[in-house]
């Protein structure tokens, strides 16, 4: 089960405020731009990313149906500020992984315990 979405409605208001300072700078972290499906609106959220040259992987801690994933992919594109780069992403989609092998060791073994199973994984735009 992933996180309480009445923490992720606290978060989204307050917490993402203050962790979107220091997100794109930070490993592990980074900021997802992305437009509202309706109203075209940019938003920017904190997430949990992991990835490199060629796709990057978002552990969705909220589970797969908040706003900023179906947000991506109805776009079929983002943006991800990570470690002072700015990098375009397309071709989005959701895995299951109950193992969270895709993980670094550290990383995955919060993950299963707070119960992600779901990550959202981009491909790297190449231009």
């Amino acid at each position: 089960m992933p996180l309480p979405q009445a923490l992720g409605r606290f978060n989204k208001h307050a917490t993402n405020k203050v962790v979107g300072v220091v997100a794109g700078h930070l490993p592990g972290m980074a900021m997802v731009l992305h437009r509202g499906r309706r109203s075209g609106t940019e938003y920017r959220t904190p997430v949990n990313v992991f990835g490199g040259a060629e796709r990057y992987r978002f552990a969705l801690t909220y589970g797969k149906d908040t706003d900023w994933v179906r947000n991506v992919l109805a776009a079929g594109e983002c943006v991800v500020e990570t470690r002072g780069h700015t990098v375009e992403l397309d071709d989005p989609w959701i895995g299951h992984d109950p193992k969270v092998a895709w993980a670094p060791p550290v990383v995955r073994s919060l993950l299963r315990t707070l119960g992600v199973e779901y990550y959202l994984q981009c491909r790297v735009r190449h231009r």
